[in-house]
């Protein structure tokens, strides 16, 4: 059994806890929150952009801290989660191996590529895993994609473009501050830059347009270079400030011998599944693979379970690696680089 100690109980927070009811061999032994009411099971304010509301949840049995080094001080404890800020991923994560525990984290591992490096340098001293939650090669039709991509089943990888959008979180207060979220490129695009970076590798460059806010990015779109000179890779994403369409996102991925096609968004607060996972063949065959669920959490469930499979075997997850999670950083800090620099840059 896998004993986990949830730090943070926030949205993502709550979202891990309820996954990993549903993953096997897990069990969730401690919760650290500042929140005297959350710790008491008091989850109704607790809200999000998808997924259930909060509510009132009965915590009997689980250990409860309101301060991080109790919590990495309980011995039942094997597994530290951390669903804190971002600023705060590599210091509590860097204490967490010190206290010998494994972490799992979530996105993005950092918000400097020097602090990635030093909690993968940490994990590596420590002898323990790092494990990035970036979830999105487990929600069903990025899962597939991945799969069907890199089995050769549709030839070689020829490029792809991938979009990201949302409306402006005006929720979010710290959203901008690239001292502690780090804005859409960090909050938002990374999901992206970690998928191209699954799919084709480290990119050699990129060559990036798009609008300031302060010190961070707020729209943009990117072309990757890569040493293969056949692959054409580009995304876009950012804040659009029109809150008609909360969220937008989808792929366009080029095969020798498939493309595959997505769109998803949330129009007045509605989803609408505009091109459902689609392969158009060589041959001129259509096909549109079924999706296992609707359900964001059963991504989380997955996400959690792979998770789980990497800590009882002692083999880091390929595709929640902190090496990997740590490029992606790198990624959308020189798009951002290349936004202020009016160039492209080397990576």
């Amino acid at each position: 059994m896998i004993r986990v100690g949830i730090a943070g109980i926030g949205f993502m927070g709550m979202i891990h806890y309820l996954a990993y009811q549903k993953v096997k061999g897990v069990k969730v032994v401690a919760l650290c929150e500042t929140l005297r009411e959350r710790l008491e099971g008091d989850w109704r304010a607790i809200k999000g952009n998808f997924g259930p509301a909060g509510t009132m949840m009965d915590l009997s049995g689980i250990a409860k801290y309101d301060k991080l080094e109790d919590l990495l001080a309980d011995h039942k404890v094997d597994v530290v989660d951390i669903c804190l800020p971002p600023a705060a991923h590599a210091p509590v994560a860097i204490k967490a191996f010190k206290a010998g525990k494994n972490v799992f984290s979530e996105k993005p591992i950092a918000l400097a590529a020097a602090d990635a490096t030093k909690m993968v340098k940490a994990a590596e001293t420590a002898g323990k895993q790092l494990l990035i939650g970036q979830v999105l090669p487990f929600f069903p039709e990025y899962a597939w994609a991945y799969r069907a991509a890199t089995s050769g089943k549709y030839g070689r990888l020829l490029g792809g473009h991938f979009k990201r959008i949302i409306s402006d979180p005006q929720w979010l207060k710290d959203f901008y501050d690239p001292a502690k979220v780090g804005g859409p490129m960090l909050d938002l695009h990374v999901h992206d830059a970690h998928f191209i970076r699954l799919l084709f590798g480290m990119p050699r460059s990129v060559a990036t347009s798009g609008r300031m806010r302060g010190e961070v990015a707020e729209y943009f779109v990117s072309q990757f270079t890569f040493h293969d000179p056949r692959l054409v890779v580009s995304a876009q994403s950012g804040v659009i400030h029109q809150q008609g369409r909360g969220f937008s996102a989808g792929f366009e991925i080029h095969l020798e011998k498939a493309t595959l096609l997505y769109d998803f968004s949330v129009l007045d607060g509605k989803p609408e599944l505009s091109v459902p996972l689609t392969v158009l063949r060589a041959d001129g065959k259509v096909e549109r693979p079924p999706m296992t669920s609707s359900d964001p959490v059963d991504s989380f469930v997955a996400e959690l379970t792979e998770a789980a499979k990497s800590f009882k075997s002692g083999r880091p997850s390929a595709l929640l690696d902190g090496q990997l999670a740590r490029d992606a950083v790198v990624l959308c800090h020189k798009q951002t680089e290349s936004i202020k620099k009016r160039k492209p840059v080397s990576v």
